[in-house]
């Protein structure tokens, strides 16, 4: 679907949405434990059709590991397009010598100066992205 005058929502396809996720190093994972919901910002890396990132002991590892289903979205804007993509998915930690030592080969370094020495790897059921044309509202009436 394109973006034209009258939709500037585009629908994106699957290849898209990892064109945007490649491209970003800033998200959101949102987790629920007990029907409480949390939503925590992560900074990532997608690599192999996969999320990854690190993490320490906390509530966010408790809750991933209570509940494993998570959703996890990125967006950017800038001056004339935004988009966002959502991914549905399974978390884990990774836990082999051989997972870890590929993971820490990534392009991923923390933000925060903080340590975090556990990688958690999300792989996605479905994902949806949206880009879209910015500009002023239409006439209303």
């Amino acid at each position: 679907m394109a973006i034209n005058d009258l939709n500037p929502v585009e629908i994106l396809s699957d290849d898209e949405c990892w064109e945007f996720l490649l491209s970003a190093n800033l998200g959101r994972l949102a987790v629920s434990v007990v029907g409480e919901p949390d939503i925590y910002p992560v900074n990532f890396v997608a690599s192999d059709k996969k999320l990854l990132f690190r993490t320490s002991e906390g509530e966010k590892l408790l809750e991933l590991t209570v509940n494993n289903k998570v959703a996890f979205e990125s967006d950017g804007v800038g001056r004339e397009q935004a988009w966002s993509v959502v991914v549905k998915g399974t978390a884990r930690v990774l836990e082999t010598r051989a997972e870890i030592d590929a993971a820490e080969q990534l392009p991923l370094r923390p933000l925060v100066p903080t340590l975090k020495y556990i990688w958690v790897e999300i792989t996605p059921a479905r994902m949806s992205g949206r880009r879209f044309t910015l500009g002023p509202e239409p006439e209303r009436f």
